[in-house]
């Protein structure tokens, strides 16, 4: 696998999706070669797991603007296209498509505002954390604004291991 750069993106804290304030969302391109393979699912999954990403999930992403506050989290597209805005309501709005992988950084808003049909994503988690689903309510905010900050940083990048682009744009 060739590393590749990823793009970053930094956001603002809105008042109900409070972002990360020390880390960007990085967005890999096509970084993980998925042509031909029979089951891309199983592929995206291997190399999360081989970087120490776990608690996997499959699924799509969720319609509704949503947020982690006690762990990060990494997408990979397995299938299928999707237009996902970051970062709450004036965030980025980014094309995915199979084989682009996504790491969101503690408090990173992300919703789904458009998937095609045959949309799966492979999701995981730092060995780190503990996976909670904020909405952006008044209760919530207060307590994740508290809880990012503490949220410990991953040892490995879910794509390209402990040398990779995440164990240097995420540093204390």
């Amino acid at each position: 696998m060739e590393q590749t750069k990823p793009l970053c993106f930094m956001f603002a804290d809105d008042g109900s999706i409070p972002n990360n304030p020390h880390w960007p969302l990085l967005v890999y391109r096509t970084c993980i070669d998925l042509k031909g393979i029979a089951d891309p699912e199983r592929k995206l999954s291997d190399t999360f797991s081989h970087n120490h990403w776990g608690e996997m999930w499959q699924n799509g992403i969720y319609p509704y603007a949503h947020y982690h506050s006690t762990t990060h989290e990494v997408m990979g597209i397995a299938r299928g296209r999707a237009k996902v805005r970051f970062g709450g309501e004036h965030g980025e709005v980014v094309d995915l498509m199979a084989s682009d992988v996504v790491v969101l950084p503690a408090g990173t808003g992300h919703q789904c505002l458009w998937a095609g049909p045959d949309l799966v994503v492979i999701g995981a988690y730092p060995p780190n954390g503990r996976y909670d689903l904020c909405r952006g309510s008044k209760s919530e905010y207060t307590k994740a604004v508290a809880a990012i900050p503490g949220v410990p940083l991953p040892e490995t990048d879910p794509v390209f291991g402990k040398k990779g682009p995440l164990t240097k744009l995420w540093r204390r």
